[in-house]
């Protein structure tokens, strides 16, 4: 028996509310193999990247051709959100300059890889969810859905770009820190819970998917602004033993905190659903039996 089921853990459960639903979370993470599920979504969310500099690099550099400046300041203000690398790739946008077939091939990486990260995100909240695997969206859908995730990211992205340039221009150096941490948080919360809410074959609601937005906005306010400085620290501390595989487990290590925080938030949504609508002592939703299920009951 888990010690999540335990007789004495569901003693404790029984009697407080918040210890019951971070159990289940948890028991939802290990069911679920959400640990699996984590790695693979940072592990081609870590492919995504140079590729995305790389194609945004060079869209920018043909729209903004006049305007070069503009160009520089956009790169590096993207860039610095990448801990480990960003600061290289900040000092010297032209590196990722090119040629027209290094767009296109840029481009295929970029869809490629990007899209895959955010199949492998709907396969996770899938899991999540636990929507039977004949009941889940075929690859066309799939991909159409990824496509729209990666849209929605890079609209939140451009976002904060602006937020953090209209606070900068308003000249408010004592609350610009202040102001742009909560304008992201509130953008991540959004972003989230749309990610939450469409990217999944259950049909969880708006009310279901904000608790864990919520939750993951906090986290990724916190890594924005507090887990580069970290990773980078570990990156350095290293650097003279392991050289460039050093930059890599930052990296990875950074993108893992960020795929652990976004999936343990879907388990929080779960969770909640699982105890708001399982019947009395029944804390398990796998103890109600085959035809139970989260993404069809409604």
């Amino acid at each position: 028996m888990a010690w999540q089921t335990s007789n004495a853990v569901m003693k404790i459960r029984k009697k407080s509310g918040v210890v019951d639903t971070v159990v289940e979370m948890l028991d939802g993470w290990r069911l679920h193999l959400s640990d699996r599920n984590a790695s693979v979504l940072a592990f081609f969310t870590f492919l995504s990247i140079f590729p995305l500099m790389l194609a945004a690099t060079m869209i920018l550099g043909i729209v903004l051709e006049d305007n070069p400046e503009l160009r520089d300041r956009i790169i590096k203000g993207a860039a610095n959100e990448i801990p480990v690398i960003g600061s290289d790739l900040s000092a010297n946008p032209d590196a990722l300059d090119g040629s027209v077939w290094l767009v296109v091939a840029g481009l295929l990486g970029a869809i490629w890889s990007s899209t895959k990260a955010f199949v492998g995100l709907q396969g996770a909240l899938d899991d999540t969810w636990e929507v039977p695997v004949d009941s889940r969206a075929g690859m066309p859908l799939q991909r159409g859905r990824a496509i729209i995730g990666l849209l929605i990211v890079g609209t939140a992205q451009v976002g904060v770009l602006a937020i953090i340039a209209i606070v900068n221009a308003a000249g408010l150096p004592g609350m610009s820190q202040f102001l742009v941490a909560i304008a992201t948080a509130l953008l991540n919360v959004s972003v989230l819970a749309a990610m939450y809410r469409f990217l999944t074959s259950g049909n969880p609601t708006w009310g279901d998917v904000w608790p864990g937005a919520i939750m993951a906005g906090i986290i990724f306010s916190v890594l924005h602004f507090f887990g580069p400085r970290l990773v980078e620290s570990i990156a350095t501390n290293a650097g003279d033993t392991y050289g460039t595989f050093a930059i890599v487990l930052g990296l990875i290590t950074w993108l893992s905190f960020g795929a652990i925080a976004l999936l343990m938030a879907a388990e929080l949504n779960a969770a909640i659903v699982r105890l708001r609508e399982t019947p009395t002592g029944a804390h398990n939703a796998h103890d109600l039996g085959p035809d139970f299920d989260l993404a069809v009951r409604r």
